[in-house]
């Protein structure tokens, strides 16, 4: 009999860091070895992470596959699973399924420049890509990181951003960061690095960017809040990225993972698409050929 799709696993959280006064990371082993043996994920995919007795939602993975140890989510607290979720505690179970999703195509990426554009909590399942091409620096070429954010309180893996700001040659990568508030950790960082740290939003950071951002030979990857999708694209088509080029993940019309309930479907009668079977990652290309997608 074929394995049930919608059972989950078992894992145990091993670790819980808070991130953010409604953000925490957790780190989850399978309790089984062979379930542990039988996950391999990439980049951009996603879980189904049961609380029991309450229910179930899909989180993005946020480690790259080429780094061990436990597997990592970031949770924002906004519902009925997530709220549960930030009341367990290390040791406690949860329920596992998948991973699921296309994942960002880091193969069809090699050898081409990396524009990374993070908004907020869309630095969660980013992480995962600029890890990979940290791990595997000399199979890309130029790589950047635009991050943009409402102050450092709510900024996620910000010491690791900083470090990134402050010590570019440690992973060959160019970082710049954007915040809307006034905040003393921010303005003291901003004074200190004028050319990457700006006040305001992420894409005032393409200006801070440009010497370094060629569209020939780059691929920019995006992930933020839905007004974000907007303003970035409108910056990338203004310098001529090609919409194949353009990769965004939109992990957050998913729903069952498996294109059960309908819940993610998008699109008109020429196309129509499961953003958690086909995506979360799509083109730019896709978002002008499916109406609704962004």
């Amino acid at each position: 009999m074929a394995e049930n799709p919608c059972l989950p696993k078992l894992a145990r959280i091993v670790d819980i860091v808070e991130m953010t006064p409604i953000e925490k990371l957790f780190r989850l082993e399978f309790v089984d070895e062979e379930d542990a043996k039988a996950f391999n994920f990439k980049p951009g995919q996603f879980v189904e992470v049961s609380v029991f007795g309450v229910g179930e939602a899909p989180i993005s993975i946020c480690k790259s596959p080429t780094r061990p140890g436990p597997l990592e989510i970031l949770v924002r607290r906004v519902g009925r699973v997530t709220n549960a979720l930030h009341r367990l505690k290390p040791g406690d179970l949860v329920g596992l399924r998948g991973p699921y999703g296309n994942g960002f195509p880091m193969e069809r990426m090699k050898g081409f420049d990396i524009l990374l554009v993070a908004g907020g909590l869309g630095m969660a399942p980013l992480r995962s890509v600029l890890q990979y091409a940290i791990d595997r620096r000399d199979e890309y070429g130029e790589a950047i990181l635009l991050y943009g954010v409402r102050s450092y309180q709510e900024a996620l893996f910000k010491e690791r951003v900083i470090e990134l700001i402050e010590k570019p040659e440690a992973a060959r990568f160019k970082t710049f960061l954007a915040y809307e508030r006034d905040d003393p950790v921010f303005d003291k960082l901003r004074e200190k690095h004028p050319e990457n740290v700006r006040k305001g939003v992420v894409t005032v950071l393409f200006e801070c960017a440009d010497p370094y951002i060629k569209p020939e030979k780059m691929c920019a990857v995006i992930c933020g809040p839905p007004i974000m999708y907007r303003f970035v694209l409108k910056e990338l088509v203004k310098r001529n990225f090609k919409p194949d080029r353009i990769y965004m993940t939109l992990e957050r019309r998913m729903k069952c993972g498996i294109g059960k309930c309908g819940h993610c479907v998008v699109g008109g009668a020429t196309s129509i698409k499961y953003v958690c079977k086909d995506g979360p990652v799509f083109t730019y290309s896709d978002v002008l050929s499916t109406r609704g997608l962004v």
